[in-house]
């Protein structure tokens, strides 16, 4: 059974901060390589979700309801709720993700 992979608000709004920034401060059609990967990456939840590892600053207090790939230095978390995949957050994993995670998923 496949999977229904959606964005949110949120990621949507990640994905063009990404692009933009690439777009800004690295070479010539880096953007367009990004999205791709990333684009690939969570598309491909449809067929296995379950394959992401749990976020280690949110398994660190007992919270199991997200997971999350890599595209490095790319972390894509998701959460599955019945058939539907939601993609939450896109960002770059060298952020303060524990402000991140807390912020986005935990306090909202």
């Amino acid at each position: 059974m496949a999977f229904l992979v959606q964005l949110t608000a949120d990621a949507t709004g990640d994905l063009e901060e990404i692009c933009d920034y690439i777009d800004r401060h690295d070479e010539p059609g880096r953007a367009d390589y990004v999205l791709e990967q990333l684009e690939e990456a969570f598309s491909s939840l449809s067929e296995y979700p379950e394959r992401g590892n749990y976020p280690a600053e949110l398994l660190d207090i007992g919270i199991r309801e997200y997971r999350e790939l890599f595209f490095r230095p790319y972390r894509i978390v998701y959460r599955v709720l019945e058939n539907k995949v939601y993609v939450l957050l896109l960002a770059d994993g060298r952020r303060d993700m524990q402000t991140l995670l807390q912020r986005r998923l935990l306090w909202a």
